[in-house]
């Protein structure tokens, strides 16, 4: 019963972290963060799409890890298609870094490992 209840434990947690998500920024939200004075990261994608879904849980750890440092923010193309638009995004997940000043700096296209977005950040002006 012991080891089941372990089991059923870390399923549970496992399951949790799987599903940990942003919320898709608003318009008001992605002006605030490029006007913020510090480095941001804009990963569109969608929750639907796999590799989308493995960077979920990436994005929420950075969020809360440089919150008073950079923005982090995650945009659902389905949900805000006039985004994708004005991004240019072809494919997703894309990553777009801004610097401080709000200019874009660097944009990637798949999936990212956490170590290389906070090298980006840094590439970006994150101290």
């Amino acid at each position: 019963m012991k080891t089941l209840l372990t089991a059923s434990a870390i399923v549970l947690t496992v399951a949790g972290v799987a599903r940990a998500e942003l919320p898709s920024a608003t318009d008001a939200a992605i002006r605030q963060a490029l006007s913020s004075g510090k480095p941001a990261v804009i990963d569109l994608g969608a929750r639907t799409c796999i590799p989308c879904r493995k960077m979920a849980p990436i994005l929420e750890s950075l969020s809360g890890e440089y919150r008073n440092k950079a923005s982090v923010l995650f945009i659902d193309v389905h949900e805000n298609s006039a985004a994708a638009d004005k991004f240019r995004i072809q494919m997703i997940p894309t990553q777009v870094f801004f610097n401080a000043q709000g200019k874009e700096v660097k944009r990637h296209v798949g999936f990212l490992e956490k170590a290389e977005i906070v090298k980006e950040l840094k590439a970006a002006g994150l101290k």
